[in-house]
């Protein structure tokens, strides 16, 4: 019996400690206005526990300029980290956001393009890569 509380009382910190690395991390997402799958992605990040402020934009090249966003891993929208500074380029997934804030060496990932399988613009199949800003596979949701 005591080894099912222990093993119960694990996974409910587990559980704790995996939300941890979400819970109230403030994320700024520069979006064009007339662009509905940036706020799919924004619920998305919401849903799992970011706290995501919204800024509508026209000049998307100056932010993704301004931000150090490599031209050929580019996106409908830009993301940044408020705490850690780490910038996300598309619709990358939660979980690899999580993934990269245990990475502070990583300074950013993309979801280039616009994914079909990607959180705002359609549902995760299990094979949508995302990369670093050095163009390597980061993550596979």
């Amino acid at each position: 019996m005591h080894v099912l509380i222990r093993s119960a009382l694990f996974v409910a910190t587990l559980g704790v400690s995996l939300s941890a690395l979400a819970g109230g991390q403030a994320v700024t997402v520069y979006q064009d206005p007339n662009c509905g799958c940036c706020h799919g992605w924004a619920e998305h990040m919401r849903a799992e526990g970011f706290e995501v402020q919204e800024i509508p934009t026209t000049d998307m090249a100056a932010i993704k300029a301004r931000l150090g966003v490599p031209m050929e891993l580019a996106s409908c929208h830009t993301a940044r980290i408020e705490a850690s500074g780490q910038i996300i380029e598309g619709h990358v997934p939660a979980s690899a956001v999580r993934k990269l804030l245990a990475s502070s060496q990583i300074r950013g990932v993309s979801a280039p393009g616009m994914p079909l399988n990607s959180p705002g613009m359609g549902a995760l199949d299990g094979n949508l890569v995302t990369v670093d800003f050095d163009g390597q596979a980061f993550s596979k949701d």
